[in-house]
């Protein structure tokens, strides 16, 4: 019974995900309104928007009580045990410059832990997803983070806040010791493909602070269920509502954490 519930999830979840990435290739490369949120680049687009309603339609169509947790319209509460996280544009600012590098995430956490994710990029055309305890996949493919075990040979990706925050470890200080290291360190602009793409073993290592839950949720799963590791700065059990987030390989973690609190 439950695998059959856990199979109808699934196919509303990859339903939501697809309806979602339809308004993306719709308006990309086209005209669409953007306006800035807290900071000048921290972006909202009208295709956020139409991407989040077109999720929430097809979430609200089969489970019309669930809680919905969501980057525009914030919180839809509910006494639901069921929550759906959701970021309609992982890349906003990649999307409204015609950047292909951007995709749907959507998470669904149960009592209070991850179900599901998935993260789509239309544009690739790669969907990842995972399931608690049933592995992670590209594109119905199994997925496996990379065997690299040292991090002197490691290729990483970060990204920075758009509020520049005071926090106790400063993020170009943190990416100064690692290119001092001679390292390759990318920025691609969304966090859930920085996530997947360290799930499908293309770099050995992630650390981002000030990210939220809509970032992470689904990408979080889909590391663990490729084998990685994910924890906070302080090398502690991670949570999706963290502010600090570091995702590697699990081989790297050790000397990534000590490289960051240095």
């Amino acid at each position: 019974m439950e695998t059959s519930l856990n199979e109808q999830l699934k196919n509303t979840l990859l339903r939501a995900l697809h309806a979602g990435a339809d308004q993306l290739k719709k308006y990309f490369d086209g005209t669409f309104e953007i306006q800035s949120k807290d900071t000048l680049n921290n972006l909202v687009t009208e295709v956020d928007k139409k991407s989040e309603t077109a999720i929430i339609e097809v979430i609200r169509d089969e489970y019309p009580n669930d809680f919905i947790l969501s980057e525009e319209v914030g919180e839809l509460s509910t006494d639901s045990n069921v929550k759906w996280i959701i970021d309609p544009i992982d890349g906003t600012v990649n999307f409204a410059n015609g950047i292909p590098i951007c995709c749907v995430s959507i998470g669904v956490e149960k009592d209070g832990k991850l179900l599901m994710g998935a993260v789509f990029n239309p544009f690739m055309n790669e969907l990842f997803f995972a399931e608690k305890g049933k592995g992670a996949f590209l594109n119905n493919k199994p997925l496996k983070v990379s065997e690299n075990k040292n991090v002197n040979a490691a290729c990483l990706v970060t990204g920075f806040p758009y509020r520049w925050v005071e926090v106790a470890k400063d993020p170009i200080a943190v990416f100064e010791r690692f290119i001092r290291m001679g390292l390759p360190v990318r920025r691609l602009g969304s966090a859930a493909i920085d996530l997947c793409w360290v799930a499908a073993g293309r770099f050995d290592g992630f650390w981002e602070y000030n990210l939220n839950p809509w970032d992470i949720a689904a990408g979080y799963l889909i590391i663990e269920e490729a084998g990685g590791t994910v924890t906070n700065f302080k090398g502690e059990p991670y949570s999706v509502y963290d502010k600090e987030t570091l995702a590697t390989n699990g081989k790297i973690h050790e000397e990534m954490l000590h490289v960051i609190n240095e």
